[in-house]
């Protein structure tokens, strides 16, 4: 069965989430990173008339260890990004393991930043653009790399799950 000729070439199901995956990720430490200058050169957030940023940034949970916890971000991110190229340039060879701590290291950014966020909203009162974006954005890897273990992708020259091989493949 062919594709009509009007339909858009689309990605396989496994090389489109890992190549979402590269792009959340690197949108995610664009977002850490400009919080990680704004803690460290002291300029104002641009919150665009929407309060909060400055408030939640000079706040007693802006820090973790003695970290800015924009720069804990950064790293997270960071290593999502190496993670995720990885899995979008290994495609259907990448080690279960990896796929294992993309995994691990999404959950554990998505229930940090759930944490943050009811600081945000119960303990500070006050609402960080950025950071809600940064919770986006780490709760659609966590999604996104939740997909990823549970469905992976069939290994090159395999038949997907219930199907027969093509004529003339060795099964």
């Amino acid at each position: 069965m062919s594709r009509p000729a009007s339909a858009a070439p689309t990605l396989p199901a496994g090389r489109a989430r890992a190549a979402a995956l590269v792009l959340l990720a690197a949108l995610g430490a664009a977002i850490a990173g400009y919080l990680t200058a704004v803690h460290y050169t002291g300029a104002a957030a641009l919150c665009t008339g929407v309060g909060g940023c400055e408030q939640v940034q000079a706040s007693r949970f802006a820090v973790a260890a003695g970290v800015p916890v924009a720069l804990w971000g950064l790293g997270l991110y960071l290593g999502l990004l190496a993670l995720a190229a990885w899995r979008a340039a290994a495609g259907p060879r990448t080690p279960p393991l990896a796929r294992l701590a993309l995994f691990a290291l999404a959950l554990a950014g998505a229930l940090y930043s759930a944490y943050l966020t009811y600081l945000e909203l119960f303990v500070i009162g006050a609402i960080c653009p950025w950071c809600v974006a940064s919770a986006v954005v780490i709760t659609a890897l966590w999604a996104l790399a939740t997909l990823d273990l549970l469905g992976g992708e069939p290994a090159r020259g395999s038949a997907p799950t219930g199907a027969e091989p093509a004529v003339g493949r060795p099964s």
